[in-house]
This record gives C-alpha cells, structure tokens and sequence, in this order.
C-alpha cells in the first residue's frame, strides 16, 4: 500500500483556459532531497468540475441540474442574468466552453506536460431526467471524445462521478440527497458510466467533497438546495441541525452500493480503482492543553472522519455518536455488508488550515464550529493576533504548506496507509480589477505563487521520504487540481492558482 501525493498545480483563468506557469523552483534539486525517488507512474494533472468549465448547459439534450436553478434568477431559466446567489452574479451557462473547446483544451494540458486529466462527469447530461428519462447519447458522445482525446495524448482520465451537481429533476422529484431514493438514483447513473467509459477509464471518484457539499447545501445555505435554519442561517426551508447529517449517510451509501457495483461487475475485467474525494483541513489545537488537542480531534472527526470512517470503518467517529446521539441516523446490518466494499484509495483536496479552541470544557465566543451539531470547538484563523500560514483574500483559505504534511500523515496512520491522492491544492489570489489577464500573469503575485509551490513541494518531499521509511516505495500516482473559472459560490472573478 503506497501514498499518492500531488506536487504540481496548474493555473487557471476564465479567459485563458490552462495558461501555463514557469516554474522557477529547480524541481530536480527539490527531487533529489528524498531517496529514492517517485515511481514513473507518477501523475502530474490538472482537474476541473463540469459546472465549472463545459457550459453549453442546455445543449444537446442537456437537462437542468441543481446549480442551473441556483444560479439564475428563479423561473427564468432562458435568461443569462443570475440571481444573488453567487456573488459576482455569473454562472455556468458558458464558464470556458470546455463542452465545445476541449479539442484545445486538451492540446494545452499536453503541452504543459502533464499526464492526468481529472474531470468530474454532467450527471444531468447523461440523464436529464433521472433514472426514469432516457440517456442522453448526445451527452455520451461527449464524453467518449473527451476520454479518447485524452488518451490519444498520453492523458489519463480520472472521472468523478459528480461534483456537487444532481439533475434538478431528482431534487424536485424527491428532495434530492434528503431522500432515500437518491441512492437508486445515483447507482443507475454510475453503472452508466463504468459501462460506457471503463474500458478506458481506470481511475473513478464517487463524490467530490461531499462534506463540504451537506454543510454549505444543508446547514449553512450557501449552496444548492439551498435549506437552513437559525443560527446558521435564514432561509425558506431546511433543518440545520438534522439535514446534513441525512444528507451525508445517503450520500455515504450511495459510494458504497456504487462501489459494491464496480469491484461485482466490472472491476476485474477493467481493472481500474475507485474511491471518493473529500475536503480536508488541517485542525492545529490553539494550545498545548489535552482539551484543546481533543477538539482538535473532535474537528477532524465532524469534518472528515465523518464520512471516511463510515467508508472504511463502517460506522461514524465515536466523537460524533457521543455528541449527537439520535441527531446521526444509523446503518442497518444490511448497510454494513455495502460498506464493507470500502474504497480503493482515498483523494483529498487540501486548501487550508485552521487553530481549534475547546468549547466543551471552556466558553467559546460565536464563531465556527461552536455548536453542538458542528462538534464543540471553535475555529479560527489566528492565534495570539497571527495567522496560521499566509493569509489570503478569502478568509478562509490561509496557506500553510505545514498542514499538507500534517494531514496526509494523519490519514495515513488513521487509514492504515490506504493509497491516497492529492487532488487539489491551491492558493487563492484576488485579482487586481483593473488589471487584463496579461497583466496578471505577469504581476508580482506570480513570484509569491512560485515561492508557495516549491514550499509545498518541498513540505511534501519530506513526507513521501518519511512514508516510504515506514511503508517502502510508493504504489502509483495522482494530479493535481486546477482552480475552476466559477469559483463555487463566488463566481468568475476569483482565482485560484497552486
């Protein structure tokens, strides 16, 4: 069993799809660190989501998905004007034209020399209306190109399965991940795809973040479908303090029937793997006391654990059953055969860290994570009026090379070395409004960029050095993330670069 970890990220702009950075680290010498080196299968990548990048979003048979709706003013769905949802007011109706300019898109990836392609598939695409319409061979057709053309460059597709979208058909048929039957639903359309894409797809994600999807769709309201309640919000609908946890053991089993699905019927003919993608955040105690290294724990359980130690271990963190009691639905004997499929290797995607404080044993100002449903500790950015790592322009994305390190070990010795990928990293910049993408590229933000990678780059070194000092050589590889054109919830304008 090997770790699989990133060490390159490429830039992206919505004008300028993959424009490529000069690395001025010299990464031979960086290499030359740690003995002995990375496997050939190593792969260096590039990742995107479909509602990010194809747009064409009612092309071809497309149907609508749940970001569709969210991002347009409700009941106008022709227009290109978008609601207040996203902060910039744009959408994903064009986003870069991935659907129609992938062509291109594909010989730029080749020319930075990279030699993985993770891509997340339009499940609305593929089945506008569910597992009860037809499937869209438009849709298909797509997709078989796009896989072809990667592999014609020496490209290997690495498919999830969805990235936060669901066809908006599902969520008004059912309520989307709140019910049960979204299960079925998702089980139809991943059978789909191992069927028509296996045969040349050997990497699969079930899920993108899905952790953070149930928090922001389902606790907080930020993203779509949009249910909250007090403290955490004022919507129309939802139940904050129940709803992501439903939400996230559908979800839960909805990895497991698909996975039990892939090693039954088509993993051993195709023999590719499959596993999920999670947000990972590394939670740093604020203090050296035992109650505060506990919420530091506690964190990680409420946020990560939650839904890998269900996947692997095949029931919720102890924290969590502690704490919430009924509020945590359980799994019946029946889930937990499902679960017993597990995963083959375990993506993460790493942004950022945060300092923890205790809120069970001491009193906690209002802040994140301070209630009973998030886990009892208090987040924060700062300790003693210092940041941990760089502080960016979103508040909270701070970079700190440190907490890869820290994580990945901690997944690690949590996971029993299960394989791993990094499958984003990155750093947000906020551009200068004036300023035309030329300009940007050039910019002295470029030189800060340079000097966070080969930080990283060197913090990670040293991991895979000290993973291979207790475990031996590395299984295979895995890409990097490339920041998408619509950052989810914040529109066009932001970029994100690693």
């Amino acid at each position: 069993m090997g770790i699989l970890i990133l060490l390159q990220k490429v830039f992206f702009l919505l004008a300028m799809f993959l424009l490529p950075l000069l690395i001025v680290c010299d990464l031979q010498a960086l290499k030359s660190m740690v003995q002995p080196p990375f496997p050939t299968n190593f792969l260096f990548g590039t990742a995107s989501s479909s509602y990010q990048f194809e747009g064409a979003y009612l092309s071809d048979g497309k149907g609508l998905n749940n970001w569709d709706v969210y991002t347009h003013k409700p009941g106008d769905m022709t227009s290109h004007f978008s609601s207040s949802n996203i902060i910039d007011g744009s959408n994903g109706d064009v986003a870069v034209d991935h659907y129609h300019l992938y062509p291109e898109d594909i010989d730029l990836m080749a020319s930075l020399g990279v030699n993985g392609y993770r891509f997340s598939i339009s499940w609305a695409r593929i089945l506008p209306k569910g597992k009860l319409g037809d499937v869209n061979l438009d849709g298909i057709n797509f997709y078989n190109k796009l896989i072809d053309g990667l592999l014609h460059k020496g490209i290997q597709p690495f498919v999830t399965l969805t990235h936060f979208d669901i066809p908006q058909e599902l969520e008004e048929k059912y309520g989307g991940w709140l019910s049960p039957k979204s299960q079925e639903e998702f089980g139809y359309f991943a059978e789909i795809c191992f069927k028509l894409f296996g045969d040349r797809v050997k990497y699969w994600a079930t899920f993108n973040e899905p952790n953070c999807q149930v928090i922001m769709g389902y606790r907080t309201g930020e993203f779509p479908p949009s249910g909250c309640s007090s403290p955490f919000g004022n919507c129309t609908h939802g139940d904050s303090e129940r709803e992501p946890f439903v939400a996230a053991h559908n979800i839960i089993l909805a990895h497991a029937a698909a996975v039990q699905n892939y090693r039954t019927k088509f993993q051993k003919e195709q023999e590719g793997s499959i596993g999920i993608v999670l947000h990972a955040a590394w939670f740093e105690p604020i203090s050296n006391s035992t109650p505060d290294k506990l919420a530091a724990e506690r964190a990680q359980s409420f946020f990560l654990n939650w839904f890998l130690d269900p996947i692997i271990f095949r029931d919720y963190p102890a924290e969590m059953k502690e704490i919430l009691g009924s509020i945590l639905p359980e799994f019946s004997s029946d889930d937990r055969e499902i679960l017993k499929n597990g995963l083959d290797f375990i993506g993460i995607n790493q942004y950022t860290s945060f300092y923890v404080q205790d809120c069970i044993s001491s009193i906690c100002e209002p802040g994140p994570g301070v209630t009973k449903t998030e886990g009892y500790y208090r987040q924060s950015s700062q300790k003693d009026g210092m940041h941990i790592g760089e502080p960016t322009d979103l508040e909270w994305l701070n970079v700190y090379p440190l907490g890869m390190e820290k994580m990945v070990i901690c997944i690690v010795g949590r996971y029993n070395n299960i394989p791993m990928f990094i499958t984003e990293n990155v750093k947000f910049i906020e551009p200068d409004k004036n300023s035309n993408v030329s300009e940007y590229h050039a910019s002295k933000s470029d030189s800060k960029l340079y000097q966070t990678f080969c930080f990283t780059l060197g913090s990670l070194l040293g991991v895979h050095a000290l993973i291979y000092s207790r475990t031996g050589p590395s299984k295979t590889t895995k890409s990097s993330a490339l920041g998408g054109s619509l950052c989810m919830g914040h529109g066009s304008k932001q970029r994100y670069s690693g």
